[in-house]
């Protein structure tokens, strides 16, 4: 959603970001997928023996008026925070409004900032969180962006041993996947804040806001009627918040950071933050923009990622459906940015506090309303969805590759059936090679339409269109024969 009028609108050493020589951290793990050339990093949690891999897909959304639209979300990533190897930050950022692209990078680089110079971070993560969205909202406010119309959300995640601290400011969503018997479920991490929920309406209405679909603002509902139904199905025209006497902000979220006109009538920047200590039945957890769930409940992601040995496959996969969703509800599409943390080794956790004396508990969650947590590093991810495709550098300062597609995106049909390839090795090799060929076919065949003199058009409709549409085909017609 978000605006009516935009995109929807220490103990441990301290170090530089810059001199990789100075910094003795392990470096995370870092593999490239055969097809896509996505990224999948790993990360050690040496306090509680288990490791982090996490894998990034973004998406710039659609828009048939404006197809060289900016993309308004980014994303950051920072391990190792304060220097501590235990301490690992996630966070997207969604802009809306005309400078919803300079807000959220704006939030992203400043937000980590502040907090990386927060001594008391670790020994009061949820003040610090605090103390650094009101400062990051404040300093945003006195930037040289125009904020008046336009902010930012955010959807963090703070990796703390074995303890999550989930922060939230906005309408994306933080989901953990929890195994239980033979199903895995999903569990929200945070909750949207919009005026669907009657806390978030009441606070609003206090401050003024007027609360209002387009539809009544327009005259063809009843302003009166106070009931707009749930989220899910309510989605298309969804209540947003108006000044006493006008026809803006129409924002259709109760907190954001920028946003100052909004923030007279209730929107804030305090964020709401859950807390969750681990366990053994925690698989994964996946952070998104609401271009993910604005058409899939969370148990659909969560069953997607599941169904994917490979989480760049995963990645690409749900932002894949989520696109179509889109297209098949309107014209346009939201842009998209997805990343999932798989937590690999938490069996370890049961061993240790065995060995240790402790009586090991099942999670522990709880919401800490309008507070929050994140965090500094010297290992750090920094992505914005508006640049190309980065490539991996071999640094203690490392950034996450960016897949971008302007038309389509088409997951990866790898590992979708892993348990059917077993014992087929040379069926899988003889899939691989023609998957190779074809890859190679595809490079050459983008490489020459480079040095042909083709319109603009043309060139981006082989090169965004058809080239995915061929992998697509390749997993259609030639998969099911090695099956």
């Amino acid at each position: 959603m978000g605006c009516v009028h935009g995109k929807c609108c220490s103990k441990y050493p301290s170090s530089s970001d810059g001199d990789s020589g100075r910094h003795r951290e392990r470096r995370p793990h870092i593999n490239k997928h055969l097809l896509t050339q996505r990224s999948l990093e790993i990360v050690p949690v040496p306090s509680h023996n288990f490791t982090l891999q996490y894998s990034i897909f973004t998406q710039n959304g659609y828009y048939p008026d404006t197809l060289e639209r900016e993309n308004q979300d980014s994303f950051c990533i920072k391990t190792q925070i304060q220097g501590n190897p235990n301490v690992h930050f996630f966070g997207v950022f969604d802009g809306h409004g005309q400078y919803g692209a300079q807000c959220s990078n704006f939030v992203k680089d400043r937000l980590v900032e502040i907090l990386s110079s927060d001594s008391t971070l670790l020994d009061d993560p949820l003040k610090a969180y605090t103390d650094a969205f009101l400062a990051t909202n404040s300093e945003l406010h006195d930037s040289e962006i125009d904020d008046t119309m336009s902010g930012t959300t955010a959807i963090t995640v703070l990796v703390v041993g074995d303890t999550l601290y989930v922060a939230n400011v906005g309408d994306s969503r933080a989901v953990i996947a929890v195994k239980d018997g033979n199903q895995i479920l999903a569990e929200d991490l945070s909750h949207d804040q919009t005026p669907f929920r009657e806390d978030e309406y009441e606070r609003v209405k206090r401050c003024g806001a007027r609360v209002l679909s387009v539809d009544q603002v327009e005259g063809l509902k009843d302003p009166n009627i106070q009931n707009w139904g749930d989220e899910e199905s309510q989605g298309g025209d969804p209540p947003r918040l108006w000044v006493p006497n006008g026809m803006y902000p129409g924002t259709a979220f109760t907190r954001s950071v920028g946003d100052s006109t909004a923030e007279k009538i209730g929107v804030i920047a305090i964020p709401e933050i859950s807390v969750v200590q681990l366990t053994p039945n925690h698989l994964f957890f996946v952070v998104a923009s609401d271009g993910v769930f604005e058409f899939l409940p969370s148990q659909t992601v969560v069953n997607m990622a599941a169904g994917y040995l490979d989480i760049r496959d995963a990645c690409a996969a749900i932002a894949g459906e989520s696109y179509k969703l889109w297209l098949d509800h309107e014209n346009r599409t939201d842009d998209i940015t997805i990343i999932i943390v798989q937590l690999k080794g938490l069996s370890n956790l049961v061993a240790a506090a065995t060995d240790s004396g402790v009586d090991y508990k099942p999670m522990i969650m709880r919401s800490v309303k309008g507070t929050f947590t994140s965090s500094v590093s010297v290992s750090e991810t920094y992505g914005s969805v508006r640049s190309d495709l980065s490539d991996i550098q071999h640094s203690s300062q490392h950034s996450v590759s960016v897949n971008r597609s302007a038309a389509i995106v088409v997951p990866s049909p790898m590992h979708q059936r892993p348990l059917q390839l077993v014992g087929h090795s040379s069926y899988c090799l003889e899939y691989f090679l023609n998957v190779y060929y074809l890859g190679a076919i595809c490079s050459s065949f983008a490489a020459a339409i480079t040095l042909i003199d083709l319109p603009d058009a043309a060139s981006c409709l082989i090169l965004n269109d058809l080239l995915p549409v061929s992998f697509y085909l390749l997993h259609l017609y030639i998969l099911p024969l090695y099956m």
